[in-house]
């Protein structure tokens, strides 16, 4: 008893507790998860260029399948349907869409057409020239809007100047295309021998463009035209129509011409642009697809 009064209090009163009423802290022998396993995101697999090229071919071949081609008209029963939805707007305008499977590396399809029996009024083109000397006052005698020399060029990347055509000398052509190759390249504007805008014959391009109106595919290869007036003969909107598909098809590389072309060896004919969609639309009316393009 007087080995207790020793002890302090706190002590003391453990001594007093008998052992069977003391409570023993449990402790676990498992294993801890780290925190940073815990919340370890679980890897993403990318596909390869090759793996996703293949499945946009089979998502392409299986929505081609899932097409009902019996919803495709000729050109003629299109025009008829159009014409009867839209009996009470003889002004109302008759749409073409024209679908084309555009590829890497390919540059957007455009082109000048001229009807035969205009739809609209056609907009006022502004031809920016790159010349000097004689050619530069022949192209402004032949009615170009902007002419001059490697000065134009701050002015078009400022968009001072606002052209939708732009030519260029074949001797000034190496002066502007480090400035604008990435400027007017991705707007189909930079001037290309392959499309005949360098060219020391500017006076004659500019006369051959007179009269014509541009057209032009988007970034997908879309390409939308108003193509006729409702009020139209059903001759005119076939001559219009079939004048415009003309032209898209040359662009792309879809005539017998360059398929001939393309068969003859080391001909170094450019690669085709499939068309793979011909529809006809109106205000009111559906978009039907054309069978017989």
């Amino acid at each position: 008893m007087s080995g207790l009064l020793a002890l302090c209090r706190q002590c003391y009163r453990s001594a007093l507790v008998p052992p069977s009423s003391l409570v023993l802290r449990q402790f676990t022998t498992s294993q801890i998860l780290l925190a940073s396993n815990r919340h370890k995101a679980p890897k993403i697999r990318v596909p390869s260029k090759k793996a996703a090229a293949a499945k946009a071919r089979r998502k392409a071949a299986l929505a081609a399948k899932a097409i009902d081609r019996s919803e495709f008209l000729t050109l003629a029963d299109a025009i008829a349907v159009l014409r009867a939805v839209e009996v009470a707007s003889p002004n109302s305008t008759l749409d073409l869409y024209i679908k084309t499977e555009m590829k890497n590396g390919v540059a957007v399809p455009k082109g000048r057409v001229n009807l035969p029996r205009e739809a609209k009024a056609m907009s006022e083109d502004k031809i920016l020239v790159f010349a000097e000397g004689r050619q530069a006052e022949e192209a402004k005698k032949a009615g170009a809007h902007f002419v001059g020399g490697p000065e134009l060029i701050d002015g078009i990347i400022n968009n001072r100047f606002q052209a939708t055509t732009i030519l260029c000398t074949p001797a000034l052509i190496r002066a502007i295309t480090p400035k604008l190759g990435r400027v007017l390249g991705p707007l189909g504007l930079m001037p290309s021998e392959r499309r005949g805008t360098v060219t020391d014959d500017i006076a004659g391009y500019i006369q051959r463009i007179r009269g014509t109106s541009e057209w032009r595919a988007d970034k997908t290869g879309n390409i939308h035209m108003p193509i006729a007036m409702m009020h139209f003969p059903v001759d005119d909107m076939v001559k219009n129509i079939r004048h415009f598909l003309t032209s898209v098809k040359r662009v792309t590389g879809n005539t017998k011409e360059a398929e001939d072309s393309r068969r003859t060896k080391g001909s170094g004919a450019k690669p085709v642009t499939v068309i793979s969609k011909v529809m006809l639309s109106s205000r009111q009316g559906p978009g039907i697809h054309i069978s017989d393009y």
